[in-house]
């Protein structure tokens, strides 16, 4: 084998591995490239987040709905913690859920969100939520679990979402697992928690 035809190896074999280090790059960074892209989209019935409301409080009332699940690897049992709410758009408004914990020992969850119906997800913002942050029950341990939000006002100007009178915020509840052998992970409850015995 010539110089030439060494030199022209090792080049492929340097691009070829460019490649490969990119794609697992890539990998690492589709979830949370993904994530931001529903937050900032309301893609998938991912509502955003927000500081305040923007804009002045409107007129049209909208119900919202909660709704609770929990994955069955969670010995937890979630509900809402109130009925639907009626709320003006542009109105912070105030909704709590119940966790209870039937394990026999501390156990982690962390919640994921949407909103239903999905084209009114980018109008939905959350101000504060306990799905921020993951949450600890104690064995037999029951918390409230806040979520602050508003309809974004934007909605009275979008004439796709006129026949939106009810939307439905969703949480389901997953195990959060450690590295030691599958093991429940235990941690600090976020802020939004408050427990309750």
């Amino acid at each position: 084998m010539n110089a030439a035809t060494c030199r022209r190896n090792r080049r492929t074999m340097l691009a070829l591995l460019c490649v490969v280090a990119g794609m697992a790059g890539l990998a690492f960074a589709s979830v949370p490239l993904y994530d931001l892209f529903c937050r900032v989209t309301g893609y998938g019935g991912t509502p955003g987040v927000a500081q305040t409301p923007e804009g002045a409080v409107g007129p049209r009332l909208i119900t919202v709905r909660f709704d609770a699940g929990v994955n069955s690897a969670l010995p937890w049992r979630f509900t809402p913690a109130q009925e639907p709410m009626a709320v003006r758009v542009g109105e912070t408004a105030l909704a709590f859920y119940r966790a209870r914990s039937v394990a026999d020992g501390p156990t982690v969850g962390t919640a994921t969100y949407n909103v239903t119906p999905l084209k009114a997800a980018k109008y939905f913002d959350k101000i504060a939520c306990f799905c921020f942050t993951e949450q600890r029950l104690e064995a037999g341990e029951t918390a409230e679990l806040a979520v602050s939000f508003f309809v974004d006002p934007a909605i009275m100007e979008d004439r796709n979402l006129d026949d939106v009178h009810t939307i439905t915020l969703s949480y389901t509840f997953f195990p959060l697992y450690g590295t030691a052998g599958g093991a429940v992970a235990v941690s600090a409850a976020g802020p939004a928690g408050k427990t309750v015995r």
